[in-house]
């Protein structure tokens, strides 16, 4: 357990216990290797990776299969520049498309294609095996609905904590 001098200029925080420090030791491992196990699983089974996954994820949920490229980025928690390519790959392999916004030309929307929704429930069996091993089949006799309400509590309520500016569209 590591000791901290108090702020110069507010009360002492109080030192973490043991168990909490165990917890944020674990959960900091947690957050490095989870997205890499799910990611090396959904490349060797499926050679597609987790940010591609996610996107079509995102669009097969959308309205119309249809969201605005900076509302897209935000939701796989990418760039607009780092979705853009993404974007130009997966329009490339014929599972979206970019079109025009029609209430505001600069804009683009990506629409999800017949072609990549059926790559979706392809590759949707081999994540959901990968997601149960390395997650659920973990959880036994947890209450996942605590555990979710604690979570979102700790995540902002699932809103992204760094909103983007307003030149990301």
């Amino acid at each position: 357990m590591l000791a901290t001098p108090p702020p110069a200029d507010g009360p002492a925080v109080p030192p973490l216990s043991g168990e909490e420090e165990a917890f944020m030791r674990a959960l900091g491992r947690l957050m490095l290797v989870l997205p890499r196990a799910l990611d090396a699983d959904l490349e060797r089974d499926q050679r597609m990776t987790m940010s591609e996954y996610s996107v079509l994820r995102h669009l097969s949920e959308a309205r119309c299969r249809m969201l605005r490229m900076s509302e897209l980025a935000t939701a796989c928690d990418m760039s607009l520049s780092g979705m853009t390519r993404l974007a130009g790959k997966l329009e490339s392999l014929g599972y979206l498309k970019r079109i025009r916004c029609d209430r505001d030309a600069r804009g683009s929307n990506a629409v999800l294609t017949d072609a990549g929704l059926a790559r979706l429930r392809q590759a949707w069996p081999d994540h959901l095996a990968s997601t149960r091993r390395h997650i659920f089949d973990h959880l036994n006799g947890l209450e996942l609905s605590r555990l979710t309400t604690v979570l979102e509590a700790m995540t902002g309520g699932g809103e992204c904590p760094c909103p983007r500016s307003a030149t990301d569209d």
